[in-house]
């Protein structure tokens, strides 16, 4: 059930999340000095801030909490223009940006993001999250997983990848194992597991508790909050980072802030726009390591990448800024909207999916 506030002050377990609030901002400086390269070279395109960053599991650096994600926006067939990608790579890239998300169930995307960070020369300057999906006539055959991986690095000329996830918990029993003998190996850095169905989240907790994965990738907005109930708090107990999806609900939270300014006391807080908005809410979280949404437009980018150059919002200021989008008629009809309203992905390989019933 989607929770209706954030947590209480009173609850052991946010001041638990408080508490590790102020050791990432006790060490967010110094651990600039292992992050990901490239991030303090683009400290001057923002006035000389640093941006936000978390740190990722066993000691393995920090990464800036806004990354890209590329579901349907990077997905183009090769006849078609693709002109905007490499400008949207680089306009990421030299605004501090470093997590790309990816998918070999993104049609094209896969391709492209390996085609263009390779013609950009930033291949192995970012962290390049994927997906492994397998099922079918495959879901008993482990070594599709595996071919299916060699094609993943052949699309994104590298050899070994930052992270791969479980493509929307789909058939985990089989595909986790070949993803954990992959990192065994050396070809994976982190293995995960991925879904936007809160429905799923109930089966990514032993997994959690257990220590069989690094990463979860979840959906969290301000409108489907219901990791807030414990899945986020199980997952800073237990080391294990967490990846956002659909933190602008497919474009559903802008269609519903249509004719709304955003509101003078988030403004005087430095929010400038309704994306900051609502990416800050999600990525204030310390139990977050990365918010990934996805644009096609380089000035959305820019605008994206700015909500971790300022301070994020504190429990209270999060609290205020819910209350007021609940007072938005439209904001309570976000599930019955079709995602990406007004825009249309003719170009691409995958069929743009409607939403779940529920949202």
């Amino acid at each position: 059930m989607e929770s209706t506030t954030p947590p209480s002050t009173h609850d052991g377990r946010t001041q638990g999340m408080v508490s590790r609030r102020g050791v990432l901002a006790a060490t967010g400086a110094a651990a600039l000095a292992i992050g990901i390269p490239g991030v303090a070279a683009a400290d001057h395109l923002r006035g000389g801030s640093r941006p936000v960053t978390r740190p990722l599991p066993d000691s393995g650096g920090i990464i800036p909490v806004i990354g890209l994600g590329t579901f349907m926006t990077f997905d183009r067939r090769p006849e078609t223009d693709r002109s905007f990608i490499p400008v949207v790579l680089r306009e990421f890239f030299d605004g501090g940006g470093r997590v790309i998300d990816t998918s070999a169930l993104y049609g094209a995307a896969e391709t492209n993001t390996g085609q263009y960070l390779r013609e950009l020369g930033l291949t192995n300057r970012v962290f390049l999250a994927d997906k492994s999906w397998n099922c079918g006539e495959y879901a008993f055959d482990d070594s599709h997983a595996v071919r299916q991986f060699t094609r993943s690095q052949e699309r994104l000329h590298r050899r070994r990848l930052d992270l791969v996830g479980v493509h929307s918990m789909t058939n985990v029993g089989m595909i986790l194992p070949v993803l954990n003998r992959l990192k065994a190996q050396g070809a994976i850095r982190y293995v995960g597991l991925t879904s936007h169905e809160p429905y799923q989240y109930a089966g990514m907790r032993p997994l959690i508790e257990t220590g069989a994965i690094d990463v979860i990738q979840v959906r969290y907005s301000m409108f489907q909050r219901s990791v807030e109930d414990g899945l986020l708090s199980i997952a800073a107990d237990n080391g294990v980072a967490v990846m956002v999806n659909m933190a602008l609900e497919k474009g559903r939270l802008h269609h519903a802030v249509t004719g709304h300014s955003v509101p003078r006391f988030a403004q005087d807080e430095g929010c400038e726009s309704w994306a900051q908005y609502f990416l800050s809410y999600v990525a204030a979280h310390p139990a977050v390591t990365c918010v990934l949404p996805a644009s096609t437009n380089p000035a959305h980018v820019r605008e994206n990448l700015l909500t971790m150059h300022r301070p994020l919002p504190d429990q209270r200021q999060r609290r205020r800024m819910l209350d007021h989008l609940q007072e938005i008629p439209e904001f309570a009809r976000v599930a019955t909207t079709p995602w990406y309203p007004g825009k249309t992905f003719a170009n691409g390989l995958v069929r743009l999916p409607q939403p779940h019933p529920t949202g």
